[in-house]
């Protein structure tokens, strides 16, 4: 089990997709949590139902309504987890949450101990307000 922050809180589980760059969910994502970004070296990766994992998003503030709606969609991650925090994320599963009633867990892990989450695992994320946990 590793300890986490919780930057919104939730409990999901499933397949865990490792990104190695930051990925924005404007332009980023489409309608169906696929990656669509040419650039991003997981373009094609589905991010629907899976936790998320990567270091930080890239921009724009327009990411969080996106994420926004694809929570309300059930095409977002389960879970996101981050290796430094970011607001425009954690924006997007907040505004869900009020919105639509739908906790879809935020929370940020610190090197090194980032580097050691598994990325052949399925990961389950249990947040709250004051603590966040990750297993597998």
């Amino acid at each position: 089990m590793i300890h986490a922050r919780t930057l919104h809180p939730g409990t999901a589980s499933g397949e865990t997709v490792r990104l190695t760059a930051p990925l924005s969910f404007w332009g980023g994502t489409d309608e169906h949590g696929r990656i669509v970004d040419a650039h991003h070296p997981q373009c094609g990766a589905i991010l629907a139902g899976r936790v998320l994992v990567m270091e930080s998003g890239r921009g724009s503030s327009s990411a969080s309504s996106v994420l926004a709606e694809q929570i309300r969609t059930h095409t977002a991650p389960a879970a996101i987890i981050l290796a430094r925090p970011d607001t425009i994320i954690a924006l997007g599963a907040l505004v869900a949450h009020e919105l639509y009633g739908l906790a879809t867990p935020v929370v940020v892990v610190d090197h090194p101990t980032y580097d050691e989450l598994p990325s052949d695992r399925r990961l389950r994320v249990e947040a709250t307000a004051l603590d966040a946990s990750i297993s597998w």
